[in-house]
């Protein structure tokens, strides 16, 4: 492993609980156990999306996957949900994590397949801005992780040679884009315990944030 000169971070699930959508599908009386399915239909097609050369933004693929989960979605539930985004939780690993990489002098940042705005909204209310360096969106590539761009784009943004970025994620599929594209992939085993035999193996894996970040840190 190289030694390495900058972090990004995936948000969602990564940095920030979904526990709070729950709550927003109750309130508009859809199912709160149904938040894993549609977040992994969102995921589902955006990825369909990149495949087939096209691209449309996370807020509007979140949306048309609300509407097929029930004909009863409305406009005001649609907007109700996508406005829970900006209110997620980080989990409690998180601050300590950005903090270990601020006092060693590593510049950490932001990708993912949501908006940049949608990050700093997080972060704010968070109190993490002075943390994070940059919020970066695959909107400024329009092509979803994995595919390779998104990565290369956050080497090119930070000034970083993509062997000398880590990407740090809960999900298996981010973590082997990343490795795809050259950079050095930190799996976080927050969501699932089995690494799936598919995917190369990431450089580090850990429990939990800081565990990984350690890890990346580590000589």
């Amino acid at each position: 492993m190289s030694r390495i000169d900058g972090v990004v971070f995936d948000v969602n699930e990564t940095l920030f609980s979904l526990d709070r959508l729950r709550e927003a599908f109750a309130d508009v009386d859809l199912d709160p156990g149904l938040v894993p399915l549609w977040f992994a239909g969102v995921l589902r097609d955006g990825f369909a999306l990149t495949v087939l050369d096209c691209f449309t933004p996370f807020t509007a693929v979140a949306a048309d996957n609300l509407r097929a989960l029930d004909a009863r979605v409305d406009n005001r539930a649609v907007a109700t949900v996508l406005a829970a985004f900006r209110e997620l939780t980080p989990h409690d690993d998180v601050e300590p994590a950005l903090y270990r990489l601020h006092e060693a002098g590593i510049p950490a940042a932001t990708l993912s397949n949501g908006s940049a705005e949608g990050v700093q909204a997080l972060l704010d209310r968070a109190g993490l801005t002075r943390y994070v360096s940059r919020n970066l969106s695959i909107d400024a590539v329009r092509r979803w992780k994995p595919a390779p761009e998104p990565y290369r784009y956050a080497a090119t943004e930070l000034g970083v040679e993509p062997q000398r970025l880590a990407l740090v994620a809960v999900h298996p599929w981010d973590c082997a884009g990343a490795a795809a594209a050259g950079l050095t992939a930190g799996w976080v085993r927050r969501s699932q315990p089995h690494w799936p035999a598919m995917f190369p193996t990431p450089a580090v894996t850990g429990a939990d944030l800081t565990a990984v970040v350690a890890a990346l840190l580590a000589d």
